[in-house]
């Protein structure tokens, strides 16, 4: 019996203001409060409390049969928590159905990973910590920032005490293989991978509203007649989104409110295929192979790698000055630096100084604050300057 997983990533940073070279030992706020206020406001109100109803009326209607997952960031869940309450206690009424599963990831939606191992168990544990207060659940299923993962990575998650991961189904790991089947990383004994389909997800995603698509108008029939294609041929189907696909990238006049109505319904008309979590997916269906995950893959450019976000020297350069301040950082033994230090972490900031060409996903360009990689990387690194300054004082001076 194949199994649809239907995850949403919910995450917006907090923005950074405009930070100027005559800011510099003079303002230590750095984030923008105004513009992070009202970029939650407007998604409260186009994605997530319309979105919120409409997956609790699915929930009930089908009485448990459609099931789903989200991986909230910690960072956003504290913007709901300090101005969102209504939107916070909407995934709450969601929870208590027991039909969604809330996944692990890091607090800051960070890279901490690949420059601190201590920093990134921190940040995993903090997230745990959150999920169980506000849903309840003690997270089993890990997804990485980006969905970036490598070997070193899956095993580490294993120890940690994870189950499944939710990772990006590049095909220089694929292969031949289908993304219709659940894996294990070579080296692990107990943790699974889930593996993106990239491109049914992209369909809803991506070119839900492209006049110029071939397949344009979708329709919940025609997608899930695509789905129910692969019965006999995979296991799973593994549609991983960002939740604001659902009324901002797609906004309600292209009819996505109404074709995510109507999709439980399409899929289960055939009797074979069953909506799952992926901590559901993972204790029903054995791995399928090993495989060798040597290099590291993400999910937004088309090389799979992280050139998006770490690929050019500016990048490589705020990054690798960021944490390189973790030691005073932690020496000061204070919150306010060390929640600083955190926000500054968050992978939008690394984003903004892309230098390459778009990515084929996106979907963040009308969000951009900057005029250019090289504004993003000057606003940041006036802000790390800033902070290094502010480290060596007594916080009040």
């Amino acid at each position: 019996m194949p199994s649809v997983c239907l995850h949403f990533h919910v995450h917006q940073p907090r923005w950074l203001k405009h930070y100027t070279f005559f800011d510099i030992n003079h303002d230590h706020i750095y984030e923008d409060m105004e513009r992070n206020l009202q970029i939650l406001n407007k998604l409260s109100e186009k994605c997530y409390i319309p979105a919120n109803n409409l997956l609790l009326t699915l929930i009930k209607k089908y009485k448990g049969d459609f099931r789903i997952a989200f991986s909230i960031t910690g960072i956003l869940l504290d913007q709901f928590e300090e101005h969102r309450s209504d939107v916070l206690d909407g995934f709450k009424r969601i929870a208590d159905t027991g039909c969604a599963e809330f996944v692990n990831e890091t607090y800051h939606h960070s890279f901490a990973f690949l420059f601190s191992i201590q920093e990134f168990k921190e940040q995993v544990m903090l997230h745990k910590k959150k999920i169980k207060g506000l849903f309840g659940q003690t997270p089993r299923t890990f997804r990485h920032t980006e969905l970036v993962y490598n070997s070193d990575l899956t095993r580490t998650m294993e120890k940690m005490g994870y189950n499944v991961m939710l990772v990006k189904g590049a095909d220089k790991v694929l292969g031949w293989r289908s993304p219709g089947y659940v894996y294990q990383p070579e080296g692990c004994k107990k943790l699974t991978l889930l593996f993106r389909n990239h491109r049914l997800s992209d369909d809803i995603a991506v070119r839900f509203s492209d006049s110029k698509w071939s397949e344009y108008p979708l329709t919940a029939a025609k997608y899930a007649h695509w789905i129910h294609r692969i019965n006999n041929a995979g296991d799973v189907v593994n549609l991983f989104m960002d939740y604001e696909t659902l009324g901002e990238y797609q906004n309600e006049e292209t009819g996505i409110f109404e074709f995510i109505r109507q999709l439980p319904g399409e899929i289960m008309k055939h009797s074979k295929f069953r909506f799952q979590t992926p901590a559901e997916i993972a204790g029903d269906y054995k791995p399928a192979s090993p495989l060798d995950l040597t290099n590291l893959i993400s999910r937004a450019d088309v090389e799979r790698d992280l050139s998006t976000w770490l690929g050019n020297t500016l990048q490589k350069d705020a990054a690798n000055t960021l944490y390189g301040m973790e030691a005073k950082v932690r020496s000061r033994k204070d919150g306010v630096f060390l929640n600083a230090w955190r926000m500054l972490q968050a992978s939008d900031h690394f984003y903004y100084m892309h230098t390459g060409w778009p990515t084929d996903e996106d979907v963040h360009k009308n969000s951009n604050p900057y005029g250019s990689p090289y504004d993003a990387y000057i606003n940041y690194m006036n802000i790390i300057d800033d902070f290094s300054g502010f480290l060596g004082k007594k916080r009040g001076v």
